[in-house]
């Protein structure tokens, strides 16, 4: 029997998505924080439960070929960056193995499943970040990323996973912040006014967003504030604080105030011109998300005589990428706000055969009622899919075979949620093709999937 504080010399046998490497004892599965795949390591037992323990690395024994050097000073507390530990190739390999994984889970042990699409970036390829704003026991303003399971901020202003503009301005707050005596909320009383700082920038344009998050309206010194912070770092072409009063983890309030600039940012993905507020959804890896949608659009086979419907749409950007393929577009989002974008995407890019519509993929037979009063009752040829994690309702796609759609395009964030709507579609009249995952989060443990299913001829 495994026990609470005990040390023990395992092989470890496997990871998992946590970075946790995996070895067994007794029979008892054990996760072992800091080990990779092939040590021979000496663990202690932090944590026992019926089913499995979980463990520290004491020592490596014998190393893995699979490590590699991790230089973050923080990543070991951070545990955002599970794969930081390993190479990439063996990075690679686990993602795919976990996406095979998912489908024989469901019973679906024939598909096929690609070798992972990266791109040539596997650092500083987020484009958005949000860090806490903390005072530590020193009394000292840290600003950074949560420690694993905590709500104690690490101070990393400088995360290998963001992007390189971010550090500096990080760094300009911190100081800006010190110099003015400003107060930084406390989470266990509920004082003090910073909270968080948001940040996004658009790779091909250069253009920044930097969002402050307060317990409150104002921000002391604004004047001084937008004055220096626009000086010293011309590229922040919009700048906001966001009121969030409540007690919760979420880190965006619903209130935002600009204080300079435009109230957006712009992209450019696939080719098309994009505006992005602060609530827009955007993929954070530009690059990725270009090669994703490309190949999407590929496997979508477009003659340019198709309705083309993007579901989820967001600000439009996987439609966007396809209009110019199709001969309608129409897209549906439940976010007002984000119809309201994709609207002026289509306009800014002299888009004229695409249309957005509030509809909610929850409530399947009400879901192209708005875009139906304007555009009469219509089938769409081929229908985009992008939900998020936990995929579509089983009505959705239920209605989606009623529909009788020829062609679905399926972008996924969990694989997991994937198989199990694929094995739904494939019960219900719809052959799958290959599976192609794409590596948006490189060193973390996610991935995006896409794949194709395709009306069967009965």
């Amino acid at each position: 029997m495994v026990k609470k504080n005990e040390f023990y010399t395992v092989d470890i046998t496997d990871m998992n998505f946590l970075g946790f490497g995996v070895a067994k004892i007794d029979g008892i599965a054990v996760f072992v924080g800091g080990a990779v795949t092939g040590d021979r390591a000496r663990i202690k037992i932090i944590k026992t439960a019926k089913s499995y323990a979980i463990a520290r690395c004491e020592e490596v024994l014998t190393r893995s070929p699979h490590r590699t050097e991790d230089a973050c000073p923080v990543s070991t507390a951070c545990g955002g960056c599970a794969f930081r530990a390993v190479t990439y190739d063996y990075e690679k390999e686990l993602k795919e193995n976990a996406v095979k994984q998912s489908f024989v889970k469901q019973g679906m042990r024939d598909v096929t499943v690609a070798p992972l699409t990266h791109a040539a970036r596997l650092s500083h390829y987020r484009n958005k970040g949000q860090y806490p704003v903390q005072k530590n026991a020193a009394g000292e303003i840290v600003i950074g990323f949560f420690a694993a399971k905590s709500h104690r901020v690490l101070d990393c202003a400088a995360c290998d996973l963001q992007s390189d503009a971010f550090a500096p301005i990080i760094e300009e707050i911190r100081a800006f912040l010190i110099e003015n005596d400003v107060s930084i909320y406390d989470e266990d009383s509920g004082k003090g006014l910073v909270r968080h700082i948001y940040l996004r920038i658009g790779e091909k344009t250069g253009e920044i967003m930097l969002c402050v998050v307060l317990n409150g309206d104002a921000l002391p010194c604004e004047d001084a504030f937008v004055q220096r912070m626009t000086e010293k770092f011309p590229a922040i072409r919009s700048l906001y604080v966001n009121t969030n009063t409540k007690n919760t983890n979420v880190v965006l309030g619903d209130k935002f105030r600009l204080l300079s600039g435009s109230e957006y940012i712009e992209d450019i993905l696939c080719g098309v011109r994009l505006r992005i507020t602060p609530q827009s959804f955007y993929q954070v890896n530009r690059d990725a998300a270009e090669l994703l949608y490309t190949k999407a659009a590929e496997l979508a086979a477009f003659d340019g005589s198709e309705l083309l419907l993007d579901l989820y749409c967001g600000i439009g950007s996987i439609g966007l990428s396809m209009a110019g393929k199709v001969k309608k577009l129409i897209g549906i989002e439940v976010v007002p706000s984000a119809i309201e974008c994709a609207k002026t995407n289509a306009e800014i890019n002299s888009i004229t055969n695409a249309s957005f519509y509030c509809g909610d993929a929850a409530f399947a037979e009400q879901l192209l009622a708005s875009a139906r009063v304007a555009e009469g009752d219509f089938v769409p040829d081929v229908v985009v899919l992008d939900p998020p994690r936990k995929g579509c309702a089983e009505e959705l796609l239920a209605y989606i075979a009623k529909l009788g759609v020829k062609k679905l395009v399926y972008i996924s964030c969990n694989s997991e949620t994937l198989a199990r709507d694929a094995k739904f579609l494939t019960e219900n009249g719809y052959a799958m093709g290959e599976v192609y995952p794409f590596d948006l989060f490189s060193r973390t443990g996610h991935c995006e999937c896409l794949t194709r299913f395709e009306k069967e001829n009965k």
